[in-house]
């Protein structure tokens, strides 16, 4: 008997440079009345940390998202754990006045981020903003002395985001250390994502739409947890990308730049023009998709079969 599932548009693109341990990022595409919606959840989370990332995807493409308070948002340029030669370029490129720099990374020492955030630095120019990314790799004194050191080297953070995991360090680290914190994955993979303001364990609160399930989802937990939001991206394609850049548009105020510049690290896009920065600005609007490269891109069979058995164990019952 023939297979009666539904065609799926699952996308693989290649990365620049190895990014949180992956060198190709893959994920659906979805088409509702509304357009299109991505479904991307990393290929280690199981079914339960996979379910809004899908809720994000429906709400794009069936339901659509509310209206925008502003029509362009300012975003940062991504760096990796990467040489300084690298990373001096990536800055150059990215053409914004933000940069967002992994440090903490496994197999790397301190020296190799010290030298990463002088070159990135050194880009920029003194009137640039730097903030790093840890990932909740230190624990508390790692993080109040490495931090202490990346400030030396930066000139001065615009904040340290996760440098530790549980929230209960978090707040222990943000009342040693002068430099403003933010809080991720003590949001966006807590039970409580509120336990942030309730232990007043960051200063900034990074908010991805895919993982807290949608743009009103996000913009409720940014209403109630009573922070500033800086709205990031989870390495996605354009789409997945326009989501984001539909929460930092709707948010009532916006008072620094968006991680959401990361197209850039993708070697391709299934846009026909991908969310690129203008002089540090992402437009807002739906990206127009690109029928030629969704062939282009298009997985292979096997990772085809692999993701809709995802889909069926996450709980879609609707055709894509």
């Amino acid at each position: 008997m023939p297979d009666a599932s539904p065609p799926l548009s699952v996308f693989s693109i290649p990365l620049h440079t190895r990014f949180r341990g992956i060198t190709v990022r893959e994920g659906v595409l979805l088409r509702g009345d509304a357009g299109w919606g991505e479904w991307s959840p990393f290929l280690e989370y199981d079914d339960e940390v996979a379910r809004p990332w899908l809720a994000c995807a429906r709400e794009a493409a069936d339901a659509g998202w509310p209206e925008p308070l502003r029509s362009e948002v300012p975003v940062n340029v991504t760096v990796p754990a990467t040489d300084p030669e690298r990373a001096h370029a990536i800055v150059v490129a990215g053409g914004c006045r933000t940069a967002k720099v992994k440090v903490a990374e496994k197999g790397q020492a301190l020296a190799d981020d010290l030298a990463r955030v002088e070159a990135v630095r050194d880009a920029l120019g003194p009137d640039g903003l730097i903030r790093v990314d840890a990932n909740g790799a230190w624990d508390v004194d790692e993080a109040v002395r490495a931090i202490a050191a990346i400030d030396r080297a930066a000139g001065g953070l615009e904040y340290v985001e996760q440098p530790v995991m549980a929230v209960e360090d978090l707040a222990v680290v943000r009342r040693r250390v002068d430099v403003p914190i933010a809080a991720d994955e003590s949001i966006r993979r807590a039970e409580d994502p509120y336990l942030v303001r309730d232990l007043e364990a960051a200063d900034v609160a990074v908010l991805k739409v895919q993982p807290l399930g949608g743009v009103r989802a996000c913009l409720r937990i940014a209403e109630d947890i009573g922070l500033p939001v800086v709205v990031s991206s989870a390495v996605e394609s354009s789409v997945g990308i326009a989501a984001g850049v539909a929460l930092a548009a709707a948010l009532p105020e916006l008072h620094h730049a968006c991680g959401l510049a990361t197209i850039q690290l993708l070697t391709d896009d299934v846009a026909a023009h991908p969310l690129l920065p203008v002089d540090g600005m992402l437009p807002v609007g739906r990206p127009e998709v690109d029928e030629s490269a969704l062939a282009r891109l298009a997985a292979t069979d096997d990772r085809v079969d692999h993701w809709r058995r995802r889909l069926a164990s996450v709980g879609q019952d609707q055709p894509v």
